[in-house]
């Protein structure tokens, strides 16, 4: 039983379930026919409606704190009136008054200089399940007090009309009342990035740290930290899952101003379509039980999942605390960061295997945050479509891109860290004629990098984009390390490297009037 009357926030008459463990929790999803267990034990659930996030339905709250700092692009950072909160906030109690809830107090930031507080009311207990994987567990015996309080009610649909909402389901940030409030969508993920949009904006704003949305991991030995920026689809969380490495952490990073890298969760949320033991044995061998499944589909003779499926969705899913990762760096925190990747999905064939950039191209590239959306990942999609999100999560970034990618190149000034840019998509080819870069090889490629050997070798300046590549790097064949070498049509190639950096260029005009030379002067150059 919850020791804290919910009474205080306007829930009434209320059943509340406190801080149970994934095994109870599992036991009432069973027992309620909210969910299924595989073969092995794991739960698997449907979340309904929504298989993926809506970032058009997110919301601040416009008022005294937030009016002047937050970035107001209504795209992704749409405002919110406080009178339309408050009244939506009481519809969502008066809800919520009369069920069975599930109650969790956790915290993020894995330094504790930082951390940030928040209990969560669920109506549904796989909410309340997903909380306890992703969020930082607080011990048995240990209590605190909320900064934070997030109300969480699938359940509960708005009227746009009334409410101000843009559909029926919502997630509104309010930096006043310190509330998330979420309704009409069972999909997880919501959660996860409604915190880490309010810590995008707490952290910058009121304690110098620098949020990222990147993966972290660390040498066993040397203790070297490399990070790995990018969008949905380029890798980022397999690539940093490295069975020679310590992982930090694989979404949600901090960057002090005393050079700490800390983790923000306590658990990971992994895309698993088409997972095998021998691509990503870490993440594959954390589906145990405890964990918790998404939208995946079960052979009906042996409950087995089947992880090629995509029938409900290409964005099938698993959360578990990182401790079902065997190798992890244990306080989820490191320095010594020596290596930044920002990875990449190229369909149209001509960014190169890796390139190293200079300071300049560095700030250039993370504020644009370029990949490729391809056939497959969303309706009308057909041929590739260059995508720029800032900063690698610009739904998640309450303030202006250029502020977070000041903070990148204040923590870089007068270090020795190595930028790379990692294409993990095609190459010898663009969308008809290339093929993907293969996974061994993009791992032998980091490697390299994290060991300092393409800090050796002979580079070559790259025309236009004007970065270096290398000329070898060990088990690669040189062949594909130039894009140029390996087109057959120069034509076609040229053709395709002009319309990419023009597009690099046209995208950078939106920002070029809050930028100065130093991140300017890392634009592709057409002559």
């Amino acid at each position: 039983m919850m020791p804290l009357s919910l009474e205080n926030y306007g829930i009434l008459n209320s059943y509340d379930y406190y801080q149970l463990n994934p095994y109870e929790l599992q036991n009432i999803i069973i027992q309620n026919g909210m969910g299924v267990e595989t073969k092995s034990g794991v739960l698997a659930i449907n979340t309904g409606l929504f298989t993926g996030r809506s970032p058009e339905d997110r919301f601040i709250v416009k008022d005294s704190v937030t009016e002047k700092k937050v970035w107001w692009d209504e795209k992704f950072n749409r405002s919110f009136n406080p009178e339309k909160f408050d009244h939506l906030y009481r519809k969502v109690v008066r809800y919520l008054s009369g069920k069975t809830l599930y109650i969790r107090d956790g915290y993020l930031c894995s330094d504790k200089r930082y951390q940030f507080n928040v209990r969560s009311i669920s109506e549904y207990p796989w909410s309340d399940l997903f909380i306890h994987n992703l969020f930082l567990r607080i011990p048995k015996i240990g209590k605190i007090l909320p900064d934070w309080l997030l109300f969480c009610a699938p359940g509960f649909q708005a009227d746009p009309m009334e409410d101000g909402t843009r559909k029926k389901n919502f997630s509104i940030l309010n930096f006043s009342k310190k509330i998330v409030l979420i309704g009409g969508s069972g999909y997880t993920g919501e959660i996860k990035k409604s915190i880490f949009s309010v810590l995008n904006f707490i952290l910058p704003v009121y304690k110098n740290v620098f949020p990222m949305h990147c993966s972290a991991n660390v040498g066993k030995y040397e203790k070297d930290t490399a990070l790995f920026f990018g969008l949905s689809g380029t890798g980022k969380t397999t690539i940093s899952n490295d069975i020679n490495r310590n992982l930090v952490g694989d979404d949600e990073h901090g960057w002090t101003y005393d050079n700490i890298i800390f983790n923000f969760e306590g658990g990971c949320y992994a895309k698993i379509l088409g997972i095998s033991s021998e691509k990503e044995p870490m993440i594959y061998h954390a589906i145990k039980k405890g964990a918790m499944l998404e939208n995946v589909i079960l052979k009906k003779e042996t409950k087995e999942v089947d992880f090629l499926d995509d029938s409900i969705t290409q964005n099938i899913r698993i959360s578990y605390p990182i401790h079902f990762v065997n190798n992890i760096e244990k306080k989820l925190l490191s320095s010594n960061i020596k290596n930044i990747f920002f990875l990449t999905y190229d369909a149209f064939g001509v960014l190169p295997p890796i390139a190293k950039l200079n300071r300049a191209q560095s700030s250039y590239y993370f504020l644009l945050g370029y990949t490729s959306k391809v056939a497959g990942t969303e309706l009308n999609i057909v041929n590739p479509k260059a995508t720029f999100s800032s900063c690698f999560g610009a739904p998640f970034m309450p303030l202006h891109p250029v502020q977070y990618t000041n903070m990148l190149m204040k923590r870089l000034e007068n270090t020795k860290i190595n930028v790379w840019m990692v294409n993990t998509g095609l190459i010898s080819g663009g969308y008809s004629s290339g093929y993907r870069i293969k996974l061994n090889d993009t791992r032998k490629i980091v490697k390299s990098a994290l060991d300092g050997f393409l800090l050796e070798v002979p580079y070559e300046k790259y025309p236009i984009f004007n970065f270096k590549i290398p000329k070898y790097c060990p088990g690669i064949s040189s062949h594909i390390l130039n894009p140029k070498n390996s087109w057959k049509n120069e034509k076609i190639y040229q053709y395709q490297v002009k319309t990419l950096a023009r597009k690099f260029i046209n995208h950078f005009n939106m920002y070029k009037k809050y930028t100065d030379k130093n991140i300017s002067s890392g634009e592709p150059i057409l002559e």
